[in-house]
């Protein structure tokens, strides 16, 4: 068994785990982002940091609630031969849940139904409530995994709390950036909503026993990305030429003439 990356030099375990926070962050705000998307533009900003910031609540609470956290890995029931933990319940029911909820929102966004359910008022009509609910539901499942992860890389409780407060003030600082982008492009907004329904099915596939490396995820999902981007870039090049009013008109009276 390989030693914590702490144990000679922790600065370098906190720049290492740091960064690794930060990229188990973006699905975070990826999901917060299209959550607030909903609300009233003046609120969307506070509800964002509200998350994020609940995020860093979580995260530190089980950091020193360790022993509970532990006990989570002890098998409750078995199925079909399998244990089953707390943790992996609540993986098992996060992940259902952020694919449900990813596939109800790429249904919503491509049949056009946001404006209809709203009485074409936009985002005026949801609740900031719900959307909290559902922004600390997932914030639970994330804290999990980031929390797991910040064990196995660290032993120096100062370290991991460092880091995660690093990850969550560089989350506060770009998540609006990010989430105004979203939702200005909704091709990069669908991306988004597949990204986030393969880290559900992982999520399922952990509760279920079954590792899958999140690395795989993160390169499909940034290739795509990088695709969508040059696509994006291409065709503001070849954007077509618009005519002025008046030109149209000159151009329409010159033909009109014999």
């Amino acid at each position: 068994m390989q030693a914590p990356a702490d144990a000679s030099n922790p600065w370098i375990a906190l720049l290492t785990l740091s960064a690794m926070e930060i990229v188990l962050g973006v699905d975070n705000i990826v999901f917060i982002a299209i959550l607030v998307a909903k609300l009233p533009p003046d609120k969307r900003e506070k509800i964002r940091k509200i998350g994020i910031s609940l995020a860093l609540v979580i995260r530190i609470g089980l950091l020193f609630a360790l022993s509970w956290l532990m006990r989570l890995t002890e098998p409750l029931f078995t199925v079909l031969g399998e244990g089953i933990s707390g943790r992996d319940l609540i993986l098992l029911l996060g992940g259902l849940f952020l694919v449900a909820k990813s596939v109800h929102e790429m249904h919503s966004k491509l049949e056009g139904e946001d404006a209809h359910a709203s009485g074409g008022k936009g985002p005026s009509a949801a609740a900031v409530g719900a959307v909290l609910a559902q922004i600390l539901a997932l914030d639970i499942v994330f804290s999990l995994d980031s929390v797991i992860t910040a064990v196995g890389m660290a032993s120096q409780l100062w370290v991991m709390v460092t880091a995660m407060v690093i990850a969550v003030g560089v989350m506060l600082v770009f998540a609006g950036k990010i989430g105004d982008f979203v939702e200005r492009h909704p091709t990069v907004k669908i991306l988004a909503l597949s990204f986030l329904l393969l880290i559900g099915v992982m999520l399922v596939a952990e509760g279920l026993g079954q590792h899958i490396n999140k690395g795989y995820i993160y390169f499909a999902m940034a290739f795509a990305l990088i695709v969508e981007l040059l696509n994006m870039r291409l065709r503001k090049v070849h954007k077509p030429v618009q005519l002025h009013a008046g030109s149209e008109q000159q151009i329409a009276s010159q033909i009109s003439e014999p």
